[in-house]
């Protein structure tokens, strides 16, 4: 491969390690806050005698982040749940494309359903609020077209680096 190519891979890697500790910063830091509300929740709830609402729903809202941007993230890490037992029949060339395809069809979803259906239903909630928080659902439910928007951010990556994979057999 030439070195301009290597050049544009070098920096398509070098954002994805930023998304990537980006993301798991995020993530980190969801987990953090939402221990703490739940500890806070069960001290006032037993000790006190006086349930929060709000950091019941702040850690029901952080567990429904978490999951979306978490299984963006784990999906752009590749260490979602495969199963590869007929894959891996095929010669390297073929696994390639079942790769290609498979990507591209959670890749279809991602932009279908997460962005372009999450992107609507948010905007449509941005009117109501949440009762306990005062925060308008569109932003709860915004949510969806990141993770979708992260999900397609990771395909575009995976098949640049499965096309890359395929020069270097031919």
């Amino acid at each position: 491969m030439s070195n301009n190519t290597n050049g544009f891979f070098d920096k398509i890697d070098t954002i994805k390690r930023w998304v990537d500790r980006v993301i798991s910063a995020v993530l980190i830091f969801i987990v953090g806050a939402m221990t703490t509300l739940v500890t806070y929740q069960v001290v006032v709830r037993y000790l006190f005698d006086s349930p929060s609402a709000v950091s019941e729903v702040l850690s029901r809202y952080g567990f429904i982040w978490l999951i979306l941007i978490g299984s963006a993230y784990v999906f752009g890490l590749r260490e979602h749940m495969a199963i590869s037992f007929v894959k891996l029949k095929f010669p390297e060339k073929i696994q390639i494309y079942l790769d290609m395809f498979i990507e591209f069809s959670t890749a279809a979803f991602a932009l279908s359903v997460m962005i372009i259906g999450g992107y609507s239903s948010a905007a449509r909630q941005m009117w109501q609020l949440d009762s306990a928080l005062q925060v308008p659902m569109g932003v709860i439910y915004s949510a969806i077209p990141i993770s979708g928007a992260l999900i397609i951010f990771y395909f575009l990556y995976q098949e640049l680096n499965l096309l890359r994979r395929l020069k270097q057999l031919q």
